[in-house]
């Protein structure tokens, strides 16, 4: 049997393994309820309820009410959770089948500082109130499993996953899909950059966040265009307690790229007034990879002290926030400036290897030489909510510009002249620019109708984007998009959920005609003549589009089922209809077709969870049909006008199915020590087109992490772990060309952490081992995986932040 068919076969018996527990575990159950007040004797909606060990959540209602259902004898401990207000914990004793529990009162809290807001009980709350399946995390995973970027912090998760290019860039791929097939959204505003390419990261900050949502599949009918793949939602930092003023500091060092850096926060409320501010640094050089020579399209090229040249970086950023909050009304301003400087690796980024300067390049770890990349991204917002009768108003305004340029050594290609022109429009150092400014509002009313919470809302988006620079690839372009939706919480019982939702949307995009600042020689019927060549054309396409998704949510105590199915969409970007040009990364030359439709995708997503006193298992399998998917095909053709006979690659569409799904368990063996399997599978299949029965670019193998991590209790400090992570992925043969064949990796990572206690605030330390052995294994959806470089290797990352409160 072929070895990546006994990894699939081992998989689904793994599941079904995990299904069959599931059925032989029955225990006796009570019934628990209780409310929750403020301290002013308010009652409290949306309080997360947790009883543990079995940590079975669920929120109070409008009158602060909670029932838990199906809750086992052996439950010792509850806990209350809220947004500014201190966790509310107490003993339970499990002496009768129904137990209503004395009322709660919760504590105001100076700051949800040293963990910020959420646990696995908000976890848990959200996806038994969403169809979806939904993985979310804090900051205190994110510092656990810090990495080069937000996404890079992310991978733990089963089913996402990163393009990544060095140490420094990355954006998100879940399930497979990427690019414009995943959106970011960042304090409710969709962030948008040049993400179509896979060495454009997300200009995000990860010290700035708070909580994020991880949306595996389409979400379309909640974000529109773009969201076809899933979501990343990054939260807004919580409002701070009143009369309050203080931060925190955090300092990170990493050995493998020998980073330095850090972020402040500070933050304070008056009564209903309020602000919120961050500056974050980070310096870093080359990093270091576990071999001392790399083939770059079969080129040996050798690596001065196994440090991958020129990939050191930089990154400054502000953020602030401010913003008034009263009992019925709450009206922030969020500003954000991201701004990164960091190299292309020199043999690698369109520049012949043999000819690489080694000595320039090799003589400082620390500096920035050509190529290399500057991104400044600035974001300014305003999310205003308030209530009115029975209804729950929010709007959204935002304005964002993304500046990016790509500097590189003027290399002439085709017809272009050997000696730079002194007259030229751009510098000559400067390869390619991208000017993109982004206008959007968003409107929101959520209201309750008997059973039914519905949300009605409505958002609008226009870009304009400006290109500069020597070098073409896709042409300057403005684009509109606009949508409106309903969708419908249905709130049958205590057990059964039901959701719909429908969208409909429409989009336009009007691309400028451009022609070569330089002449090339055009040959027909025997006369040569020079012309300058017209490289795109005056184009206006328009898109519309109708979607549904319906769902089911069924919570019968420890186990929960749920089951949502529905379409998607994504309209074509300006690279997919109109590019003509060389994409040096690749060394290929793009052609956009304007012929193609709007992408369109069917899924049926399922989720089980069983949650018991030591056990809990989560099953998230999936099924996903595009009947006009579109990928960028490699043809016979080369191009000899510009490239120097780069092989020619153009956009087509085809019918594409995919399925797969993600397995987490968790077992408590002791008190103090617990171990979890996370895994992921994804197949996918062209059905049509000339790559059929070919996968889709950047499919990333099955994956298992085996996870240990112990608790132990020491005098004077809190929540200390010791943890070990062992990943085995699977080989990668199922390829579509020109990529490369991805053999089996085993990759080990250790962590440590705790809190000291300082005064009011908990000083938080971690330490993380990332590539314990510094083993040399490659990433399928890695940037540089074409040229055959390993990913990085051992690296030891320090990370501590201190809390402070200057007023109370």
């Amino acid at each position: 049997m072929p070895k990546n068919k006994s990894i699939q076969l081992l998989t689904f018996c793994l599941m079904l393994f995990c299904l069959a527990s599931v059925s032989k575990t029955s225990a006796q159950t009570v019934r628990l309820s209780g409310t929750v007040f403020s301290n002013e004797r308010k009652p409290l909606e949306g309080a997360s309820v947790t009883v543990f060990p079995a940590r079975i959540s669920t929120v109070t209602d409008k009158n602060g009410n909670f029932i838990l259902n199906g809750i086992p004898k052996n439950s010792i401990k509850l806990t209350v959770r809220f947004s500014g207000y201190a966790v509310y914990e107490t003993k339970l004793k499990m002496e009768k089948n129904e137990i209503i529990v004395s009322d709660i009162f919760l504590l105001p809290e100076v700051k949800e500082l040293q963990e910020v807001v959420v646990s696995e009980s908000y976890e848990g709350r959200r996806k038994k109130e969403e169809s979806l399946n939904i993985e979310t995390v804090n900051s205190s995973f994110i510092q656990r499993n810090l990495g080069g970027s937000l996404m890079q912090s992310l991978q733990r998760l089963p089913g996402v996953k990163t393009i990544s290019i060095g140490s420094g860039g990355s954006k998100p791929l879940i399930r497979g899909l990427s690019f414009n097939q995943v959106i970011v959204v960042e304090n409710g505003i969709k962030h948008e950059g040049q993400q179509w390419g896979a060495d454009h990261g997300l200009e995000i900050d990860q010290y700035a966040v708070n909580r994020v949502e991880i949306i595996k599949g389409p979400s379309s009918f909640m974000y529109g265009s773009d969201a076809i793949g899933g979501a990343v939602n990054i939260k807004p930092v919580p409002v701070p307690a009143k009369n309050v003023l203080g931060g925190n500091i955090d300092f990170t060092g990493k050995s493998n790229n020998e980073q330095f850096g850090g972020s402040v926060n500070l933050f304070g409320r008056k009564e209903k007034w309020f602000f919120d501010t961050r500056m974050t640094v980070m310096d870093y050089g080359d990093y270091r990879v576990p071999t001392d020579t790399v083939h770059v399209y079969n080129y040996a090229v050798r690596l001065y002290k196994n440090q991958l040249r020129n990939t050191a970086g930089r990154e400054f950023d502000l953020h602030g926030s401010a913003g008034f909050v009263s009992e019925k009304f709450k009206s922030i301003v969020y500003f954000t400036r991201v701004y990164t400087k960091s190299g292309f690796f020199a043999n690698a980024h369109g520049l012949e290897p043999r000819n690489v300067d080694a000595a320039l390049h090799d003589k400082s770890s620390r500096d920035i030489l050509m190529p290399f990349q500057e991104v400044t991204h600035h974001k300014i917002s305003n999310t205003t909510s308030f209530d009115v009768g029975n209804h729950q108003m929010e709007t959204q305004v935002g304005f964002q510009k993304n500046f990016r340029r790509e500097w590189s050594h003027y290399v002439n290609h085709g017809y272009m002249p050997p000696i730079y022109p002194d007259d030229m429009y751009a510098p000559q150092d400067l390869e390619r620019q991208y000017d993109k400014e982004v206008f959007s509002i968003a409107v929101k009313d959520q209201f309750s109708l008997n059973k039914h919470q519905i949300t009605v809302g409505a958002n609008a988006e226009k870009q304009q984007n400006s290109i500069n620079g020597w070098s073409f690839l896709i042409p300057a372009f403005t684009q509109f998009s606009s949508g409106i939706f309903v969708y419908d919480k249905l709130q049958l019982n205590e057990l059964w959920l039901l959701h719909g939702a429908v969208r409909a949307d429409y989009g336009k995009i009007k691309m400028k005609q451009y022609a070569d600042w330089f002449p090339s020689e055009i040959t027909e019927n025997g006369q040569t003549t020079q012309e300058f060549l017209k490289r795109s054309e005056n184009l206006t396409k328009q898109f519309s589009s109708f979607n549904w998704s319906a769902g089911v949510n069924y919570s019968p105590g420890a186990l929960s089922v749920k089951a949502n199915l529905g379409t998607s969409f994504r309209m074509p970007i300006a690279k997919e209809l109109a590019s003509n040009g060389v994409n040096y990364h690749y060394f290929r030359f793009e052609k956009g077709n304007a012929d193609l439709n709007p992408e369109r995708s069917y899924q049926f997503d399922l989720g089980i969870e069983w949650q018991a006193s030591k056990w809990s298992v989560q099953l998230s399998p999936f099924f996903n049909y595009f009947p006009n998917y579109i990928y960028l095909n490699p043809t016979s053709q080369h191009d000899i006008y510009y490239g120097a006979g780069n092989q020619v690659f153009e956009y087509q569409q085809s019918k594409v199915m995919r399925y797969g799904g993600e397995l987490q368990t968790r077992y408590q063996l002791l008190q103090q020590l617990s171990v979890e399997i996370l895994a992921e599978y994804l197949y996918s299949e062209q059905l049509s087109g000339s790559k059929k029965g070919y996968t889709l670019p950047f499919s990333p193998p099955a994956s298992v992490l085996f996870g240990m991590t112990y608790n132990p209790e020491i005098k004077n400090l809190r929540d200390t772990y010791i943890s070990v992570d062992y990943r085995y992925t699977a080989p990668q043969h199922q390829i579509v060309p020109p990529e490369k064949k991805t053999d089996a990796s085993n990759v080990i990572n250790l962590g440590l952490g705790t809190k000291i206690r300082s005064g009011k605030q908990d000083l938080i330390l971690s330490l993380q081992v990332q590539n314990l052995f510094n083993t040399r294994y490659l990433n399928h959806t890695s940037f540089y995986r074409l040229i055959e470089l390993p990913e990085a290797g051992r690296n030891i990352i320090l990370s501590l932040k201190l809390p402070f409160l200057l007023s109370n």
